[in-house]
């Protein structure tokens, strides 16, 4: 049976080939010891070493949402080398085996590493999505902003997150990081009501010597310049020329100055104090942050801030680990984390 010139039994057989390449995607996390598989991975570091009698190996690690792995190639390390570079997504085929007690894909012999083009990406296999209800964290955002008292400082926030249509899109879908702590889709959105919910706790707190306000505003603009320094593609999450250039702190500040002149005689010292928190969110100069806080609200954002990016790295080397007890030593944290569930306690 013929339908406009397509033969309908050749089309059924293309959409069931499609359909098992569909199904048969491989995850990092789905593999385990003697797989032979040809997988595909983001590129996430690589070497070119040599051993003690000069032979030449290439290491590299490649991720996905799921996980990552570590690969060695000890037949083309040079040639492959050459052909793939970080934040390329690449596949490759070889058997996986256990080595250092964890997984590792020993490239087969012969086979030629290849770069994938965009078109071909899955970009899902590469980009995390937040794991709470984006819905209720948007209804939270508005709760905040609704209890706010002051009026401008409340006319300003329902101007950025509200009447700013884009950008309020943006905000919902932007990540906090590209590898850090709440790096996937609504990361953003997520990182800022934890840290408003922080700062919301400390306010209650110390009543009498926090202006609340200033420090529900910080919370919620520390970092909006977060979306754009940062873009999403089908290879994962990737710094954009201005956010290299300019940095997220910077943007932020240039975005709020120039929202505040939407409110018609919008206080200069407020705004002085919500630039400040901006500013100085970061607590260090090493840090990134060009001054360093100096106001109370200031201080709380900071504690904030680095509480909820410390408590989301722990939860996420802790989920992304395949130990029972002790996970493998993490470089940003600085040491190992111990794996406690909530039945032991």
């Amino acid at each position: 049976m013929k339908n406009n010139g397509v033969n309908l039994g050749d089309l059924l057989k293309e959409k069931g080939q499609i359909f098992n390449e569909i199904i048969e995607e491989v995850y990092i996390s789905d593999l385990k010891p003697n797989d032979n598989k040809e997988i595909e991975g983001k590129v996430l570091s690589k070497r070119l070493q040599t051993t003690k009698d000069g032979k030449e190996f290439l290491l590299f690690t490649i991720g996905d949402k799921s996980g990552t792995l570590r690969a060695i190639d000890w037949f083309n390390a040079k040639e492959n080398s050459e052909k793939i570079n970080i934040g390329d997504i690449i596949k490759v085929k070889g058997k996986i085996v256990v080595f250092e007690n964890r997984l590792q894909l020993n490239v087969e012999k012969n086979y030629e590493i290849c770069k994938l083009a965009e078109n071909d990406i899955n970009p899902e296999k590469f980009i995390k999505s937040s794991q709470k209800n984006v819905h209720q964290l948007k209804t939270e955002l508005i709760s905040f902003i609704e209890a706010i008292k002051d009026e401008y400082i409340k006319e300003l926030l329902k101007y950025i997150f509200l009447k700013d249509k884009k950008f309020a899109d943006s905000f919902s879908y932007a990540p906090a990081a590209i590898n850090v702590h709440h790096a996937y889709k609504h990361g953003l959105l997520e990182h800022t009501i934890d840290v408003a919910k922080l700062c919301n706790s400390i306010a209650d707190n110390y009543k009498n010597i926090v202006n609340k306000d200033l420090l529900i505003a910080g919370a919620l603009l520390h970092d909006i310049g977060k979306t754009r320094e940062y873009k999403i593609t089908p290879a994962g999450i990737e710094k954009t020329d201005e956010g290299e250039l300019i940095g997220h702190i910077a943007l932020g500040i240039h975005m709020v100055s120039d929202y505040s002149k939407k409110i018609n005689n919008f206080p200069k010292h407020i705004l002085d104090e919500i630039l400040h928190m901006i500013a100085s969110h970061h607590g260090e100069l090493e840090w990134g942050s060009p001054i360093l806080p100096k106001t109370i609200e200031a201080f709380i954002l900071h504690f904030a801030d680095n509480l909820s990016s410390k408590v989301e790295q722990v939860k996420s080397h802790i989920e992304e680990s395949n130990n029972e007890h002790w996970t493998d030593y993490n470089k940003n944290l600085g040491r190992k984390i111990k794996i406690t569930k909530m039945e032991d306690k």
